[in-house]
Parts: C-alpha cells; structure tokens; sequence
C-alpha cells in the first residue's frame, strides 16, 4: 500500500497555497520564453521545395494557404512504411479539431512525411482524419530540416537533431523493445523506422 502524508485541511490548503504561487512562477517563466521564441531572428529559406498535396504540387509557399504563418508536423511515415508511425498517430488524432482554431489565428498547419501521396492519403482515408497532410516524397526538405535521414547517414552514425549531435547506427542486434515494435506496426524494421524523426521545424 503507497504511504502518504496526512494532514488537515488548513495544513493542505497552506500548501496548495505555496504551490500555487510555484505555479505562478512557471508560468511567468513559460510567458518569457514564448517571448524569447518570437523573437529568434528570421532566416530565408532560399530552396524552391515542392510537394505533393491533395490539390496536386505545391510549393512551400502554398502550404500557407494564405495565412501569416505555417506550422509544420514531420508526421513519421516513410516511403517504405505500410502505415504511419503509431505514436505520430496518436499525436495527430487532435489536428483534425485544431486546424480551424490555427486558422483563425492566422496559422496554418499541415502535416509532411516521405511517404507517397496516395499511400499518405489512404492512411488518412483509414484514420478518419481531414487535416492538410503533404508528401515530400521528391523533395530535400525533410532532410535539410533534419526529419529524416538517408542510409548513408545512418551508417555514419551522427546527425543533427533537435539542435544537437545524436548517434542513429541502427541496433542491429535488438530483437524486443518498443522501437522493434513499432517498426513492425508500420511494417518494417527498425533500421528503416529509424530513418524518420518526428519534428516541428520552426515555424515559417
């Protein structure tokens, strides 16, 4: 049985007083760094990506769709993938619902993977999902955003991710774990599951 501490109310409602103030401060201290993010300098992005979307291509530019402000989610589905990754799924079960708030605050958003249109779009059909969902299929941009990675590059080992060096030399001798498991919910194993990486790439 968990042991815990009692009290009475007077000392539980002194320290939820305490805490409160903690929480407070967190979010003082969440406000700063919201702050700090927008005002990261801008860099242009020189490269003419092309997609594949359901309207036909586009470019980086469309994906805007008009509004001030683009975000993106590397949704985990490579070109060798028979499904999408499950935890991107889980993840992505809310977009549907979310898109039209982004909207109306000038944002769009849209998913992006490697995996072909039509593989993309029958997964979609799948999940019962309506948010913007792009195939970069033909284009460097998951790789130049650091989202996936090609064989070579995972030969070699170290890659840039999430602002820092990471080790992706598949294991090749591991036969159990989550990321066995994945790789096989998507139908693949895990070298090629590990080519992806799920990302936000700041927005534009």
């Amino acid at each position: 049985m968990t042991q815990h501490r009692q009290g009475t109310r007077e000392e539980w409602l002194a320290a939820r007083l305490e805490l409160l103030e903690a929480e407070k401060e967190l979010t003082r201290r969440s406000d700063e760094l919201a702050r700090r993010r927008q005002q990261l300098p801008w860099v242009r992005i020189e490269k003419d990506y092309r997609f594949e979307t359901d309207e036909g291509s586009a470019s980086l530019a469309d994906l805007f769709r008009g509004r001030s402000q683009l975000l993106i989610y590397h949704f985990m589905f490579g070109p060798e993938y028979k499904a999408g990754c499950p935890v991107c799924s889980s993840i992505a079960d809310g977009f549907s619902g979310s898109v039209v708030h982004l909207e109306n605050h000038h944002v769009a958003m849209t998913a992006v993977s490697l995996a072909p249109i039509a593989a993309i779009q029958a997964y979609k059909r799948r999940m019962g999902w309506s948010f913007p969902w792009a195939s970069s299929l033909d284009s460097d941009f998951n790789y130049d955003f650091n989202a996936s990675y090609t064989e070579e590059q995972q030969r070699e080992g170290i890659v840039e991710y999430n602002y820092r060096s990471m080790d992706v030399k598949p294991v090749l001798e591991a036969s159990e774990g989550p990321v066995v498991d994945f790789a096989a919910m998507v139908g693949t194993d895990a070298a090629t599951y590990t080519r992806e990486a799920p990302a936000t790439p700041p927005k534009a």
